[in-house]
């Protein structure tokens, strides 16, 4: 195949795995994404990676490193400082952006600047939000630094204060609950691919976004053409805000009865599911691009320097 100066790499190592609380996930993303870019054309190696990350990418002198890890160390900027450190161009955004994005207090500050619809949120100790509500109910309380909806609490009206578990994190983000639809949009470079409707029996939970048949995901959403507009807007806009680069997604919630007023922008994922259910994928399928192809662009939109 063609090596790296005509604009394909040679070998690409696949990160994956890691020590996150979303390691399962990412291992499934790593390996369909491997399996992608094998039947590409591309000589794939994949890595788990651990605390020798730095000796074996030095060992295999890979030309891109595929970016499939999620969670922290993967996606908040950590590994971003790594690869740069390294000069080797990997895939999805760089350090700050990443940084930014994985922390969704700064992210919506970074919104909020950008004049994007968000929530009334705080940050607070976890120890005061299990002794008394900081916000009035309904309210939702996560870990301001995972995603794939590890930890999330969502406390009802006329519900006592979460007893929370010991394993989140000593300060947590409490944000007002935006009741409606679950919505989705993927950015691909420049270009807002569509809007999902995420249709679940509840929550849209860890096991609803990674089970088969956890959730339907209805393409394109059955909205107001005002609101897919918006969707799509808004989705570019949070991209560019954070600084992003490659493949993102923007997640919405939508009270009908309020229009566009309903519309709020809940958090961006630099580094979206690559798993047979993700979102992403099926999104760039809706526009005619194949999960390799896919994969391929992200390979090529490969770069450091961000």
């Amino acid at each position: 195949m063609a090596g790296t100066s005509s604009g394909m790499a040679s070998t690409v190592a696949v990160l994956m795995g890691g020590a996150s609380a979303e390691r399962e996930v990412s291992l499934v993303s790593g390996r369909e994404c491997a399996k992608a870019l094998r039947e590409a054309g591309y000589n794939v190696v994949e890595v788990d990676c651990g605390p020798d990350l730095y000796a074996r990418l030095n060992d295999i002198k890979p030309d891109v490193c595929f970016n499939a890890l999620h969670g922290r160390w993967g996606e908040d900027g950590c590994v971003q400082g790594l690869l740069e450190w390294m000069r080797i161009p990997y895939t999805h955004s760089g350090v700050l952006s990443s940084a930014l994005a994985m922390d969704k207090a700064k992210a919506k500050e970074v919104y909020a600047a950008a004049g994007l619809p968000i929530v009334a949120s705080v940050l607070a100790r976890r120890e005061d939000v299990s002794a008394a509500h900081v916000l009035p109910p309904p309210y939702v309380v996560k870990p301001n630094n995972e995603g794939s909806s590890v930890g999330v609490y969502i406390v009802q009206p006329g519900s006592n204060a979460p007893r929370l578990a010991e394993t989140m994190p000593d300060v947590v983000l409490v944000e007002a609950y935006a009741p409606g639809r679950e919505l989705t949009t993927t950015v691909m470079g420049d270009r807002a691919l569509g809007v999902t409707d995420i249709i679940t029996s509840g929550w849209y939970d860890y096991e609803a976004k990674y089970t088969v048949g956890g959730s339907n995901h209805v393409i394109p959403a059955i909205i107001p053409a005002q609101i897919e507009a918006a969707c799509l807007d808004y989705a570019l806009r949070a991209h560019a805000a954070l600084g992003c680069r490659g493949v993102s997604r923007t997640d919405f919630r939508w009270d009908e009865a309020r229009g566009l007023d309903g519309l709020i922008l809940l958090e961006t994922n630099t580094q979206p599911g690559m798993t047979p259910t993700s979102l992403a994928p099926e999104q760039a399928a809706y526009c005619g691009i194949s999960f390799p192809e896919l994969c391929t662009w992200m390979v090529k939109d490969a770069s450091c320097n961000r």
